[in-house]
């Protein structure tokens, strides 16, 4: 009886997602024909109007926020849902910067002579079809449809539950900017519903959809690994490292560690774990913890021996991306054992290496196997926008396609194109 009750509320989901799919492969069609221009003044257009719509969102996600104040989400959750006046100006900031950059599309990626006569050329073309599947932050809503307008790929974004007020804004003013260019607004398309049912829909979406981008914790990576039938780019969580090294300056690496972790404790490339090399971890470690006195320390024994107080860390705490101020403390003897403990339980996302010893700095970097890997940086560096790319549609995690930060130019694919003379082949 219940799935009979359930059923013309699944089948509406069902339609739902099925229209938006193939909207956005009419779009699709159109908006890989349009100009670099036009796609440039979609964006621009875009950006003016987040700005102009800033008072709008901002009362939209105090919707989102109110909705959440009785929930039991802790303040790094809150955090990445909400927006204030600065956070909107930074996301038109990222979609103009992004309007800036060159265009991803028509390049000549490689060019070839044949003996035959005929010239090959590997030209760069968008994708397709893009669904985003993020959590609770609006603006990877704007990043992502921003960059899918620049790569000339059309989106079905279907953020976080409790981020809809902000979302359904937010793609309203890159809906303004594509109709001011001339371009179909469905090229960028919100899932509008809380149902859940839609997420594995769009993952079963082989007719409409060509890649599937989940950003989120690993409840939706699992789900994402789990239902997909839609080609993935994944975006794991950011379990990421700092190792200070025996030849580290102390000061330069208390100020990594410290930003690493504190400068916004609830982003995917944070660091989670500090390791210190047991040479120089007296030393280091009450310097550290001073730095971070509003930071949980959770050590290893050979860490609680120098500071007793430490709580202990478990076996869990290595493998946990805390998106907090908690950070996880381990002593280690030596190079070769950072890079087995690192390599053990990163998550593949980003780790560093704080070290005046270049040649150690560069066994780590080579034998880390993570998508971004840093030498006497803080790992809260490791963001689309700091690459020079405007913004980011997440941290590609996985080795196939793409891997880092993904821009725009990671959203294309190619086709080759062959030019020739009457050839005929032998």
């Amino acid at each position: 009886m219940n799935d009979m009750s359930t059923e013309p509320e699944q089948m509406n989901i069902a339609t739902l997602v099925g229209d938006l799919g193939q909207r956005a492969k009419a779009a699709a069609r159109d908006l890989a024909m349009a100009t670099a221009d036009q796609r440039n003044l979609a964006l621009k257009e875009a950006a003016a109007a987040l700005r102009a719509r800033t008072s709008e969102i901002l009362a939209a996600n105090a919707k989102d926020l109110d909705s959440i104040k009785d929930s039991g989400k802790d303040a790094a959750f809150v955090d990445r849902l909400a927006l204030s006046e600065d956070r909107v100006v930074a996301m038109a900031d990222a979609v103009d910067a992004i309007a800036g950059q060159d265009d991803p599309l028509g390049r000549s990626l490689a060019t070839f002579n044949r003996p035959n006569g005929l010239k090959i050329d590997r030209i760069s073309v968008p994708i397709g079809v893009i669904a985003m599947i993020y959590e609770s932050r609006p603006n990877v809503g704007s990043d992502a449809g921003a960059l899918c307008i620049k790569s000339g790929n059309a989106v079905i974004l279907r953020g976080g539950s409790e981020s809809l007020h902000s979302s359904r804004v937010i793609v309203a003013c890159l809906a303004q900017g594509l109709r001011a260019a001339g371009l179909p607004e469905d090229a960028v398309q919100l899932v509008d519903t809380r149902d859940r049912e839609a997420v594995k829909l769009l993952l079963h979406s082989i007719d409409a959809v060509d890649l599937v981008i989940p950003r989120g914790g690993r409840g939706l990576v699992s789900l994402v690994q789990k239902e997909a039938r839609v080609p993935t780019l994944l975006h794991l969580d950011g379990n990421n490292h700092t190792y200070i090294h025996e030849s580290a300056d102390i000061e330069k690496a208390v100020g990594l560690v410290q930003n690493a972790k504190m400068r916004r404790t609830g982003i995917c490339g944070a660091t989670e774990c500090v390791v210190i090399d047991r040479k120089i971890a007296e030393q280091v470690l009450p310097v550290l913890a001073a730095a971070l006195e509003d930071c949980e320390l959770r050590g290893d024994a050979e860490a609680r021996k120098i500071l007793p107080d430490m709580i202990a860390a478990t076996d869990a705490d290595w493998d946990t991306e805390y998106l907090s101020n908690i950070m996880s403390v381990k002593i280690v003897a030596d190079l070769k054992e950072a890079i087995s403990f690192v390599q053990a339980h990163s998550s593949g996302h980003t780790d560093a290496i704080v070290s005046e010893d270049h040649e150690a700095a560069k066994r780590f970097m080579v034998a880390i196997d993570s998508a971004v890997v840093m030498h006497n940086a803080s790992t809260q560096f490791s963001d689309g926008g700091e690459f020079g790319m405007g913004a980011e549609i997440g941290i590609a995690t996985g080795k196939m396609h793409a891997r880092g930060p993904v821009g725009a130019e990671q959203l294309t694919s190619f086709k080759y194109f062959v030019f020739g003379d009457g050839q005929k082949r032998p």
